[in-house]
C-alpha cells in the first residue's frame, strides 16, 4: 500500500502558525496526507490558537508542541512548509531531505501586543490567512493529480 505524502509545518515555537496550519490542513484535506508540525523551539500551543481553531470546528486536544529533532531522520517528509517570516532570525530556513521546501511567511501572532480582544483579532487573522493559502495549495495539487 501507498503511504500518504507527509507535510511537516515548521516555525520557532510551534506554538501558533505552524499548529494552526497542521490542524487546518488536517481538516480541510482528511485522510490525503500526513500531517505534523514543529518548532527549532518548541514551547507550548498558546491558549489563542485552541480558541480560534475551536472556533473553526477543530478539535485541538491532541496539539501539542514538538521540536524538529522528532522527524529529522525518522521520518520521510514530501512537503516541509515553514510559516514562519524570513526576518524572524530563529525561523527554520528549511528542512533537510524533504522533497519539497515551501515559505508562507505569516505575522506572528505570539508579538502582537494589546488587549485580549485585540490579540484574539490577530490569532484569527491568522488563522483565517492559513486557512485561504492552504485551500489554494490543496486546488494546485488536485489540478496537478
Amino acid at each position: 500500500m501507498r503511504r500518504k505524502p507527509r507535510v511537516l509545518f515548521l516555525c520557532t515555537h510551534n506554538a501558533a502558525r505552524s499548529q494552526m496550519a497542521e490542524a487546518l490542513l488536517r481538516q480541510l484535506a482528511r485522510d490525503r496526507f500526513e500531517v505534523a508540525s514543529a518548532g527549532l523551539e518548541p514551547t507550548a500551543v498558546h491558549p489563542l490558537t485552541r480558541q480560534v481553531l475551536s472556533e473553526a470546528g477543530i478539535d485541538v486536544s491532541g496539539l501539542h508542541a514538538k521540536g524538529v529533532n522528532e522527524f529529522l531522520g525518522k521520518a520521510s517528509v514530501q512537503y516541509a512548509i515553514v510559516v514562519c517570516s524570513e526576518k524572524e532570525w530563529q525561523c527554520p530556513r528549511l528542512f533537510p531531505f524533504a522533497v519539497g521546501n515551501l515559505r508562507w511567511p505569516f505575522e506572528d501572532p505570539l508579538q502582537v501586543s494589546g488587549t485580549d480582544p485585540e490579540r484574539l483579532v490577530a490569532f484569527r487573522r491568522v488563522r483565517d490567512a492559513i486557512e485561504a493559502q492552504l485551500r489554494t495549495w490543496l486546488e494546485q495539487r488536485s489540478v496537478s493529480s
